[in-house]
């Protein structure tokens, strides 16, 4: 087992151990993929003020993230096909997010169920991410399923009326369960540990629909049944028309405009994500921290703002939370961290972004994650505008 100390060395082992159609569906962005490589490398460009002569005792990185107690102000995105980087992923993912006391968001699309990710956690509060599809009746029953699993709060993805090109995926011919071609068979030949884990498990489809939704009862009705039911007319009652259903704490994510921030107030949201979904669909559009300060200025006073896009380390997370981010999400990095080791590489991936952030925070000169703000920043090489 090779040392493991940033997350950038769990992506190189899960890209040794991930079957490749799994590993590109992860670590890809649409068309000319320039959205997803700045979504990370504008993080680069902020620098921070080094303090000395501080008192660094007793750091704390516990927050809040919609009212509910967090370790440090991250989350496990919702991140489809999770249980096909690893067999069982999105419990081991769920299970080490419970340890570490920061909150998993399980995604409709994913492998194992709501009520899968519910037992296999004891019953532990985790979030649910739904989208705005034609079936509403399927969208009731979601909700109801979520409040039944004891999540805490819905998470409206509203970036994938449509959706984005992405030609990995359809030069791998993505499915799930894989498509059993001869380039596919001799791929998955030289993940053996990912086979085995796979053998183990019945959970080899999308939990959260096939047999939940009438005449779904296998992966080609499912196919057919998901291409129409994306909903291209999705619009601001639609989300009223969800948190009334709900009733819960619920997140919007896909912001990236002032304008819609706006209306995602009015909608009664409770906090929104600044996101372009990893650069996964328009490509093009302003990585999510660039975005983020505009946000912040137009509506940070009325609404909880969190983020997501190209975190890949604590120093990431300080930086957002600089910028006005309550909360960060992490998807690639727990990611990565799953398929290189399961549950185990999920934790390693926590414990290196929260040592990061403790000790990147102390030598900005600050013990309490709650008093950082755009100080510990070097002017001019953050847009505050």
């Amino acid at each position: 087992m090779p040392i493991i100390t940033n997350i950038e060395d769990l992506r190189v082992l899960a890209q040794q151990r991930v079957p490749r159609m799994f590993y590109d569906y992860a670590d890809s962005g649409s068309w000319t993929e320039s959205t997803y490589r700045a979504n990370e490398s504008d993080f680069q460009r902020i620098k921070l003020r080094q303090r000395v002569a501080i008192n660094m005792d007793n750091r704390s990185t516990a927050s809040t993230m919609v009212g509910l107690p967090v370790a440090m102000p991250v989350a496990l995105a919702p991140v489809g096909l999770t249980g096909m980087q690893h067999a069982d992923g999105e419990i081991l993912a769920a299970r080490a997010a419970k340890r570490f006391g920061v909150p998993f968001t399980l995604s409709t699309m994913s492998i194992c169920s709501i009520e899968d990710v519910a037992a296999g956690t004891g019953n532990h509060p985790f979030w649910f991410q739904v989208y705005v599809i034609r079936d509403r009746g399927f969208i009731e029953r979601l909700i109801e399923r979520a409040r039944a699993a004891n999540c805490s709060a819905l998470v409206l993805t509203l970036d994938l009326q449509i959706i984005g090109q992405r030609h990995k995926d359809l030069k791998n011919g993505l499915s799930a369960p894989p498509k059993l071609t001869l380039p596919n068979i001799i791929n998955m030949m030289t993940k053996p540990r990912w086979g085995l884990g796979m053998l183990g498990t019945q959970r080899r489809g999308f939990g959260n629909i096939v047999g939940h939704v009438s005449g779904v009862q296998d992966m080609g009705s499912l196919s057919e049944w998901s291409a129409k039911q994306f909903d291209p007319t999705l619009n601001w009652n639609d989300v009223e028309w969800i948190k009334k259903r709900w009733g819960g704490k619920l997140i919007l994510k896909g912001i990236q405009d002032p304008e819609d921030a706006l209306l995602a107030v009015n909608a009664g949201a409770d906090a929104l994500i600044v996101s372009n979904h990893g650069g996964r669909q328009l490509d093009g559009a302003e990585s999510s921290i660039r975005a983020l300060p505009r946000i912040v200025e137009a509506v940070g006073k009325d609404i909880e703002i969190h983020m997501d896009g190209g975190v890949r380390s604590g120093q990431d997370v300080l930086k957002a939370r600089a910028l006005g981010a309550r909360g960060v999400y992490i998807g690639r990095a727990f990611i990565y961290g799953l398929g290189a080791m399961g549950e185990a590489g999920v934790s390693k991936a926590l414990e290196i972004i929260h040592k990061e952030l403790d000790l990147t925070m102390a030598f900005c000169g600050r013990t309490d994650i709650n008093t950082v703000d755009q100080s510990i920043l070097l002017p001019g090489t953050y847009s505050p505008n």
